[in-house]
């Protein structure tokens, strides 16, 4: 597992439907890039309510959930396509699971969230139905906070630290999401885990609709 690309955005313009934004979304690559508690120097982050922040300063894709989009889209995308910050080159066998932790020198993520797909994706794509496209794909990518700050660059391995196998998974996570009648019983299992505030806060929301006061 290496790191394949690092991907860094700056604002530009975008019109979403008749709104007209800013978006980091169109990312380049770069050889390096020095990585602190709130995300990538010189990455843009422009909706800071429902992006960035410390609990979701990183987001990661994989150049494998890469060559799946390429068949099923039948045209070549690059790395930074999704807006993602890191592309590794895989996430390895194994589920990711949310406290999952990904080193790569000095820097250390812990994976917090999976990635819920919104109307900038579907812009960024000129694919109106891409949200659903990406929901049904189930290649959500995860965010991640940083542990450890650190300066990394392209093609350094990457290792892994699994947490338990009977932690929730990103697709456990990214499910339940959707997931129109929850289980109590799941809700409380998934707020075990080491997730994102903005992710908890939702999930705690549901379970407190549905046990009551």
């Amino acid at each position: 597992m290496h790191l394949r690309s690092i991907n860094l955005g700056k604002p530009q313009p975008m019109q979403i439907g008749n709104r007209d934004t800013t978006t980091g979304i169109y990312k380049s690559p770069v050889e390096t890039a020095q990585v602190f508690t709130l995300g990538l120097l010189g990455d843009h982050v422009d909706d800071q309510e429902h992006h960035g922040g410390p609990d979701q300063a990183v987001y990661v894709y994989s150049a494998e959930d890469y060559n799946w989009w390429m068949e099923q889209l039948g045209e070549t995308l690059q790395p930074g396509t999704f807006g993602e910050n890191l592309t590794f080159s895989s996430f390895g066998p194994e589920p990711v699971r949310i406290g999952d932790r990904f080193r790569m020198s000095t820097l250390l993520l812990e994976v917090s969230a999976p990635r819920i797909p919104c109307s900038t994706l579907a812009t960024r794509m000129n694919d109106p139905e891409f949200v659903k496209k990406f929901r049904q794909a189930q290649r959500p990518g995860f965010y991640a906070r940083v542990l450890e700050a650190g300066q990394i660059q392209r093609n350094q391995p990457i290792e892994k630290i699994a947490v338990p196998a009977h932690t929730a998974t990103l697709m456990d996570v990214f499910s339940l999401w959707y997931h129109k009648t929850p289980e109590v019983a799941r809700l409380r299992w998934i707020l075990t885990a080491p997730l994102a505030e903005r992710t908890r806060r939702v999930f705690a929301d549901r379970l407190q609709s549905l046990e009551g006061p």
